[in-house]
Formats: C-alpha cells, structure tokens, sequence
C-alpha cells in the first residue's frame, strides 16, 4: 500500500483523528471539552470529538450564509460533479465506512450494507436535482402580463439527525440540500458523531466541495439543540428522531419561520390476514423486526396476525428469533443481531418486556440481555395497551396480537398517535391493498415488510409521525421556494 493511499484509508478509519468541527474548512477541538465515543459491542471508548458550543453553531450559521450566496449561483453541472464526487467517495471508501458503522453504531454486516446502499441512492438521486429545478409559466389575467414561477434555493438548511441510520439519515438531507443550491449546517447524535456528521464532511471534501457548504457541529442537544433549531439564518430545519423531541424543533423552527422536514416516531404494525402465505409472512416478520435490532423508525413494532393462523405464526416467528447469531458486527460478519445503542436504550428495552409479561403477555423466545446485546423476543397473548406494544419500543422485540376480521385489524392498526409505516400480508392482493389503504400511514407496504427507502418515491409519516417527505421531487421541494415573477410587456391601464 502506497503512503497516499494509507493516509486516504486513515482518515476513514476509527483510529482516525476526529477531533475536530467542520466551519469553514476543519477546526480543530483544541481547547473545547470533548464528547467520548463508544463501541456498543465491546463498550471500550475509541475516539473522542469535541463538544461544540453556541458560539461554534453562530460561526458555522455565518459561514454558510456567506458560501450559500455564491453556491447558489454555480451551474448546475458544478453542483452536479461534487455531489457525483461524493457518491464516488463512498463507493471508493466502501469497507472503510462499513467499518465505521459496524465500530460505531454497532451495525452488522447486512445492516450497514443496506445503509450504505441507502445513501449512495439517494446521494445519485440527488445529482439529478440541479437540472430538475425547474420552474413553470403561467397565462396572466391582466393583458400583456407574463407570469414566471422560479425555484430558489431556501437558503440555509439545518440537519439534525439521528445515532440508528447516521450516516443515510443525513445524507438524504444533506446531499438534496446541497445539490438544490443550498448550505448545510449538520449537527449529527452525540452517539454517532463520526458517521452521522463528521464522514460525510471529509466526504465532501473529498469531493470538492467548496469549504463551508457542508458545516459539521458535534455536541450535546441539551448544549446545541435549540440553537440549532431555533437561529435567524435557518430557512428549513431537517430532523429525525422521536416526537417528542422533534415537538420541540418544529416549534423552534417554526419561531423563525423556518421550514420544518420532521421525520418522526412510528408504531408500524404488520398485518397478517387469515389466507396469508404465513412463511412469507414470518420471513418478512423476522427481517422487519431485527434487522439492526429493532432500533428503525419504520420497523415492525406490532405483529397483527388473525386468529385462524395466529398459533402458527408465533411458533415460527419464535423458532426464528431464537436461531437469529448475535454477535459483535466488527468481529463477526455472520452477525445478525448487533449490540443496542447504549445502556440507557437497553434499560428503556427490557423494562417493556418486563411490563408486558407482567402485564399478561407470554414470553416464548429471548427476553434477556447479555451486557448491551438483547435477544430476539417474541411475545404472544399480547394487546394494543401493553407496554412493548403501545410504545415505540425500538428493540429487537415482537408482541403478537391476534385480531378476528379485517374491520378489527384496521382498528387495531390505527390506534396509535403514530402513522409511519406499517405492511399488509394477504393471499388476496387485492383484499391486502384494500386493508393497506384504510391503514393510516405515510407508507404501507403489501406483502413485504416495512423497512424500505427507495431514493424516488416519498418517505414520511402522518399524525405524530411527521411533518413532509423526503426523497425525489419532494425532498427538492421542502429545500426550494417557488417565486413568482410577473413581467408586465405592455403598458397597462390602471382604474385611476
């Protein structure tokens, strides 16, 4: 390996220098306290990055404010070959940043490959949108008049995102947001620093982009949150995470008239009816639930599965979930089941399993944790009120509830305060669709499960879900503004 090339793969690597916030260029911490960073597997800190301040978020609103102006004025092909160049970065830097998810977030294998994956589509989706900003022309009601909707870039986009899918869940802010002719300033989770905000700055800077575009501030949310949120040179604010979080941004954001782009909490039931292939129907089941040990908005939180087919369903569901290897992702490349994020996670996840056992619910696989490693648990005789199942567990867990008739199912579905994504499994695709439809969430998914992302359809959630979508020609509309121009070729009489 040549000495450039060991260089390249360091800067990547979780032994890399990290200490450091992206403004206008890379700063580095120097005297700023410093934030540890966690293996979830083996608990052992391998890093440390600074704790930004409310002073560092002012100075990374300054120096985007001032890069946005003559972005916005680039051509599309400029803006175009550095969001390319990004997507060649990933490509190029592919083991190492699998590496760093598995290191970090403690993803498997398959997880961070689905990740990736992930961002590398909508990050390609994205090139496309300096050439599809288009506008439109409209006939005018006053004689002479020439009507012209312009699309502008809104200016200075806020990205808040979170620790489960760091490195997609920014990037699918953060290159649309780039790519439509604004700056970002990117404050990742205080768990995943390095993936959700400061990988993707030394990506694009790989890429070319001009410094301060891309601005990075890792710290705390109790220290940076709300002035993230909340400050004057904000246009749009992109969060992800939990509602009652995002409550808060929304109105932080909304106090300045900033756009808000929440994506929220979910409660995503899988509907299983009577004449369901229930094979297909656990397969599905298992991947919705564990993939990345349940730590997804749109994973399965609820198996609703109908009375006739109910018994079966649990015994497979369970056999499944206890034959699913855990491991730790950087060790063990068969591993399914990775560690949860931290303690505090692991306390919220098995005090919903004590509860619902409690509550009546039968435990008939896992519902014990070895350190930050919790099993794959299935519980049967479960209901909507308890706990593993009103809540947003979001652990490798399966409260099964059974349900009588299609009327019950959709019932059952809809009582939650959340609407993200939920999936319909059913022999007859048209009774399926017609129960999907009657489903109220942002995204149902028949005969399937319902952790999907697909770069140019819209992602987003109803009620306490969020607040519009992300993804193609949405996305390019939360981050642009529409502006009318009129243009008056003819001198025009006025009634005095």
């Amino acid at each position: 390996m040549s000495q450039s090339t060991a260089e390249e793969r360091d800067r990547y690597s979780p032994d890399a220098d990290w200490n450091q916030l992206y403004l206008d260029g890379p700063v580095d911490g120097d005297d700023r306290d410093t934030i540890a960073v966690d293996d979830p597997a083996t608990e052992e800190v391998f890093t440390e990055v600074p704790a930004g301040t409310v002073e560092d978020v002012d100075r990374a609103y300054e120096v985007a404010s001032e890069a946005q102006a003559e972005w916005a004025e680039t051509s599309p092909q400029e803006r175009t070959e550095v969001i390319q160049g990004a997507l060649q970065t990933m490509e190029e830097r592919r083991e190492e940043i699998l590496e760093l998810l598995a290191v970090e977030s403690g993803s498997t294998r398959v997880k961070g490959e689905v990740e990736l994956q992930s961002a590398m589509g909508i990050t390609q989706e994205a090139a496309s949108f300096p050439t599809r900003m288009s506008g439109d022309h409209r006939d005018s009601n006053v004689p002479g008049k020439e009507n012209v909707v312009k699309r502008e870039p809104a200016g200075v986009v806020a990205v808040i995102s979170p620790w489960n899918f760091p490195l997609h869940l920014s990037m699918r802010a953060v290159a649309p947001a780039l790519a439509t002719g604004n700056a970002v300033v990117l404050k990742p989770a205080s768990n995943t620093p390095i993936t959700g905000g400061l990988l993707l700055a030394r990506i694009f800077e790989d890429a070319g982009l001009p410094e301060g575009l891309l601005t990075v501030v890792t710290g705390h949310g109790s220290d940076v949150g709300d002035r993230i949120a909340g400050h004057d040179d904000a246009a749009v604010v992109s969060f992800t995470g939990s509602s009652a979080v995002g409550s808060g941004v929304a109105s932080e954001a909304a106090g300045n008239f900033a756009q808000p782009a929440m994506e929220l909490g979910g409660n995503g039931p899988h509907v299983v009816l009577e004449d369901a292939d229930v094979d297909d129907a656990v397969d599905a089941g298992t991947f919705g639930t564990f993939l990345h040990q349940g730590q997804i908005c749109i994973s399965i939180n609820r198996h609703l599965v109908h009375e006739s087919v109910y018994d079966e369903y649990v015994e497979k569901l369970a056999e499944r979930a206890e034959n699913l290897p855990i491991g730790n992702p950087s060790e063990d490349p068969e591993a399914v089941v990775g560690p949860i994020i931290d303690d505090s996670q692991v306390e919220d996840i098995t005090t919903y399993i004590e509860q619902t056992v409690e509550e009546g619910a039968t435990l008939e696989a896992g519902g014990d944790h070895d350190g930050r490693f919790v099993e794959p648990t299935v519980l049967s005789d479960a209901t909507n009120e308890m706990s593993a199942a009103c809540n947003e567990h979001f652990g490798p867990v399966a409260p099964v509830i059974p349900f009588s008739d299609d009327e019950e199912a959709v019932e059952l579905a809809n009582d939650t305060e959340y609407g993200l994504a939920a999936s319909v499994f059913g022999g007859d695709r048209n009774r399926a669709e017609d129960v999907a439809d009657r489903i109220d969430a942002g995204m149902v998914h028949v005969n399937d499960q319902p952790v999907n992302d697909e770069p140019h359809v819209p992602f987003g959630g109803m009620k306490a879900s969020g607040i519009g979508r992300y993804n193609g020609e949405w996305v390019l509309e939360e981050f642009t503004e529409p502006k009318w121009v009129s243009v008056q070729r003819e001198t025009r009489d006025y009634p005095f």
